[in-house]
């Protein structure tokens, strides 16, 4: 089963794959767009992934605050995962991301890659982080209370 993982920001959207035997995830490219509220261009991108690589769920990071309530950015990824869930009809889980973004800097830190480059590909590294965890603890239970809950598409 291929799940596809994303990291949804101001203006850009991270993306990550998992291999078809659903153990690993795989950072493939950053979608950006110029302002927020331009989504066409990257709904179109999105569905266009998920046909290639045969999705059959998205899971989307969810940015709760740290002490785990549901803010502003938390609430446009809430409507975010809405829109995804009626364009490509599969289901959409949010997944709490909090610190993936932190973690993934660290990672592109001590791997070498200069504070320039980084920019460039940190959505995608977060997005891979995103889907690694729902990987590792999602599908299994073992995060039931940390964030999961399918987005209502219909």
């Amino acid at each position: 089963m291929r799940i596809l993982g994303l990291d949804y920001g101001a203006k850009t959207v991270g993306v990550a794959v998992c291999d078809p035997t659903g153990l690993i995830a795989q950072g493939v490219e950053t979608i950006t767009r110029k302002e927020e509220s331009r989504l066409r261009a990257t709904m179109r991108r999105i569905e266009e992934l998920a046909a290639a690589y045969q999705i059959e769920t998205i899971v989307l990071g969810y940015p709760k605050n740290m002490d785990g309530t549901v803010g502003e950015r938390a609430r446009r990824t809430e409507e975010f995962a809405q829109l995804i869930g009626r364009r490509t009809g599969l289901p959409v889980i949010l997944w709490d991301e909090r610190l993936t973004t932190v973690a993934a800097d660290e990672i592109l830190a001590e791997s070498g890659v200069p504070a320039a480059e980084r920019k460039k590909v940190i959505d995608k590294v977060a997005a891979g982080i995103i889907l690694q965890d729902y990987l590792d603890n999602g599908r299994n239970g073992k995060k039931e209370q940390n964030g999961r809950r399918e987005a209502d598409h219909a």
